[in-house]
């Protein structure tokens, strides 16, 4: 969330007069999505003022839809600049990130997989890394870094079964978030802890957008077979 104050002009002697407009804004927002900021005009006090306040946009990466409550849309991925004005007044820019807009997710090998359990004891039995990539193909595929894609054992649960995100065993993990890397992708991998094994393991991977609309394509639905 972003929030400044700001004016331009100099202070007469009147205190009623407005001098200064307060605004916040989130400071990130979706490709394609909106956000609606915020701000009130102050007078020489530091009070509230009933005054209109309208919004406009500096930058092509962001279109402002209502110039009166300010609602936005984030236009094309990059930084944009929002900025308020009541009468000749106007507040300092506000910068918004606009991000590529995550709109598929999918596996990038196959979904099922079958493992031979470990002859060792207790049996160590890992499955391979169950990857997905996150992407925006409008108007060409750009993987997505920096993004957060949520992994769950939903069958059996619980059970002997973790989610591991390297060959290193850890506490048991029934739900984990995994970041994108740099090239979209994500991955975990299905450990086999203690028997008896379970005929199949069940694992999603999902991701939602900034709005919380989950990402086309999710969840993704991985299936582990586990054989002695």
């Amino acid at each position: 969330m972003l929030s400044a104050a700001g004016a331009c002009g100099t202070l007469g002697p009147d205190l009623d007069q407005v001098v200064a407009i307060e605004v916040s804004v989130d400071s990130v927002v979706e490709e394609l999505d909106t956000l609606r900021p915020h701000a009130r005009a102050l007078d020489g006090r530091g009070d509230s003022v009933a005054a209109p306040i309208y919004w406009a946009s500096l930058d092509t990466n962001l279109t402002v839809l209502d110039s009166a409550t300010g609602l936005t849309v984030g236009t094309r991925p990059g930084n944009g600049r929002l900025q308020a004005r009541a009468g000749n007044l106007r507040s300092n820019p506000l910068v918004i990130r606009v991000l590529a807009a995550a709109d598929t997710l999918f596996a990038t090998r196959r979904t099922v997989d079958t493992v031979t359990i470990s002859a060792t004891s207790p049996p160590d039995s890992l499955s391979d890394s169950l990857k997905v990539e996150l992407a925006d193909t409008t108007p060409s595929v750009v993987p997505l870094a920096g993004r957060r894609i949520t992994y769950s054992i939903t069958y059996p649960a619980p059970g002997p079964v973790t989610l591991v995100t390297s060959d290193t065993a850890h506490a048991l993990v029934t739900v984990d978030t995994v970041i994108t890397s740099g090239t979209g992708t994500a991955a975990v991998k299905a450990r086999l802890l203690a028997p008896p094994p379970p005929d199949s393991v069940v694992i999603t991977a999902s991701a939602r957008r900034a709005t919380g609309a989950a990402v086309p394509g999710s969840p993704v639905t991985f299936v582990v077979r586990f054989l002695p």
